[in-house]
This record gives C-alpha cells, structure tokens and sequence, in this order.
C-alpha cells in the first residue's frame, strides 16, 4: 500500500469541497491529484478555496484513465453514482460515495458484487453514523426497550441556489429518497429490527418542477419488533420554517428527543450546517412511584461541543481510510446502505401507487 492514498475528487460543490478539504487536512494519507466536475468555475473555485493547483478535469472517464488513483470519491448528483462507482472498482480504486449508493437497488447489488469480486472497499456517505451526538442519540435510543416510536423530519426552506441545487436532486431522486436514506437508516440502528411495510404520501408545491414529481413527502415503516417511525421532508421556498427539526423517540422506558438551541430557532433550514446539530439531548424517564409520580427528572445532556459539517466530513474520510487500511470494522456497512436504500424506494413507489408496500 502507498505512504500516501492518492484520491480522485469528483464532484466540487459543497460536499465534494468538504471531502477535498478533510484529505488536505490528513495530506500525510491522502494526496488529491485531479478535481472533476460539468464546469470549469466549480473546480477552479475549489482550488482556489484550497489554494491549490491540482489537476482539473471535465470528463470523469478520462481523469480516471489519466490519474490512475488508488481511490475515488465521488460526490455528484445520485443518477451518476452506480455507473462512477463501478468504473473506479474496475479500475482497482476504492471508494467513498455520497448517498444513496445508487437509484435501484440492483445497482447497488452490482457493487457490491463487484467490490467482493475485486476485493476493494465501498464507502457510503451516512455522515450520522460518525456524529458523536447522534451515536450517543442512537445509544440512548436502544435502551428504551421495544417498541419504539421514532419521530424524524427535515423540511429545508430553500431559495435561489440551494432551490435550484434541490430541483435538480428531483430529476433523480425524491426528497423521501434523498434524505429520507439518512433517518431510515438511523431508524433501523435503533431498533435492530427488520423492516416489514412501508407506507407514504407526497405532495407537489412547486409549478416549476416537473409534473411527475413531488417536493414533500412523509413514509410510515413497521418494523418485526412492533416499533414504527415516521419521517417527513419538504423541499422549496414555500416550506414552513416552523418544527423543521423533529429528532425524537418514544419507548417503554421514556423517550429521548434532539433539543436544538440554534438549529430550528435560526430562521434558515437550507443551512446544511443546522442538519446535524443536536446541541442537547433530552433524556425523560418513565418510571412511576407508587404514588403515581415521576421517579427520575429529565437529564438533559449537553452536546454542544459537536463537530462542523467539515469536521464529519473529516471524520468520515479516518472512517474510509480506516477501512482501506483495513483498520475499520465496517461489516455490514454496503448491506446496511442498501437495506435503507430499499426501504425508501418502497416509501417512493407507495405515494406513486397508493398503497402500503410489503417489504
């Protein structure tokens, strides 16, 4: 194995600059040797915003073929992902990939037969599961026995660039799908159950979207052990910007919830900085005394002191390289992003059919 990875940057928006910045910050493993992106600005921006002058490229295919890298991130817009993927593994790369790992799950296979074929890893980008206080969330979670009631959203108010970036996501993909991957997979961290059926509604609140797709939609899934989750997200400038930030669990034991103090409160949900705070948590006890009373107060758990969008991002590319070092225990890590996937792909084709759909 090289002293150092050398990576392949493809896409150099706000995630693909993130990523491009965490190898800057760990150079002593990674080096970049070439920017890919549709237009020059994006690219030449990231250099700039790295100072740098790596190698820009506008053709993922010939970058691949000139680089040669030992590993390729990928961060462009989902309908490219399996096809990007697959070629970098023929190429003897490893990968890291935003999510969703692909649009159909028999994409997804093909990866992952590919990468067992090839002997290379395939990262995927679920930024929770390396959040400190979204493990601790997850923990907590856990030991409030079964069922559980799990109560996620995340409505993005979105204008200008950040509508425009979200109406070309809905040429791929649906919101439930494109950021309903994140919670469902949460979800199914929590219970340890399997997915039994999955129901959803969607809703169309834009005229400059096309006809066929839809900008908000809520999915109900049931699990094998009883417990059930709803999520909920909205995309566009008609979203409310009240209750945008929902993270909450109910079970047997009392229930734990997200208790931001800036996210939900800053008037500005599109900040994919708000996404992940958590800030607190709230812990409430359910057990009563013999006179009917609470026995415990509420802790309230004080995680603040969290990373930033580029300090996960950073802690996802340790969790790559780990893995590429074979340092990382990521058993189950691929199966785990296309269980998710294939539960919102459920929820998508529900709304689009009207009805529950068996899993």
């Amino acid at each position: 194995m090289p002293s150092r990875i050398r990576v392949l940057v493809v896409g150099c928006g706000h995630m693909g600059a993130s990523h491009a910045k965490a190898y800057l910050r760990r150079s002593d493993a990674f080096e970049i040797v070439g920017l890919v992106s549709r237009t020059a600005p994006s690219r030449q921006a990231l250099n700039r915003l790295l100072a740098t002058s790596i190698r820009e490229f506008d053709d993922y295919f010939v970058a691949l073929a000139a680089t040669k890298p030992d590993a390729v991130c990928i961060s462009t817009y989902p309908d490219s992902h399996a096809v990007y993927v697959l070629a970098a593994l023929e190429s003897g790369a490893d990968v890291f990939v935003e999510k969703p790992l692909a649009e159909t799950i028999a994409d997804c296979e093909r990866i992952k037969a590919t990468a067992l074929r090839l002997g290379r890893k395939v990262v995927v980008g679920y930024i929770l599961n390396v959040h400190p206080s979204w493990q601790r969330f997850v923990e907590i979670a856990q030991g409030l026995g079964r069922p559980l009631v799990m109560r996620m959203n995340l409505n993005q108010q979105s204008s200008g660039a950040n509508w425009e970036t979200h109406k070309r996501i809905l040429g791929s993909l649906s919101p439930l799908v494109d950021c309903g991957v994140h919670y469902v997979d949460v979800m199914c961290r929590m219970t340890g159950a399997r997915p039994m059926r999955v129901s959803a509604i969607g809703a169309r609140l834009a005229d400059d979207i096309a006809r066929d797709q839809v900008n908000y939609g809520q999915l109900q899934v049931t699990f094998d052990d009883g417990s059930v989750g709803w999520y909920e997200v909205g995309w566009g400038p008609m979203m409310s910007e009240t209750a945008f930030f929902i993270k909450d669990v109910v079970g047997p034991k009392g229930c734990v919830s997200m208790v931001p103090r800036y996210a939900g409160k800053s008037g500005n949900s599109a900040d994919v900085e708000q996404h992940t705070k958590g800030e607190s948590l709230r812990v409430h006890h359910a057990q009563l005394s013999t006179e009917g009373k609470f026995v415990h107060q509420d802790d309230v758990l004080d995680v603040s002191n969290e990373p930033d969008h580029d300090g996960l991002c950073l802690l996802e590319q340790e969790m790559f390289l780990g893995a590429i070092r074979g340092e990382q225990d990521m058993t189950g890590h691929l199966q785990g992003a296309i269980d998710s996937l294939r539960i919102v792909l459920a929820a998508d084709r529900s709304w689009r059919e009207g009805k529950t759909i068996t899993l």
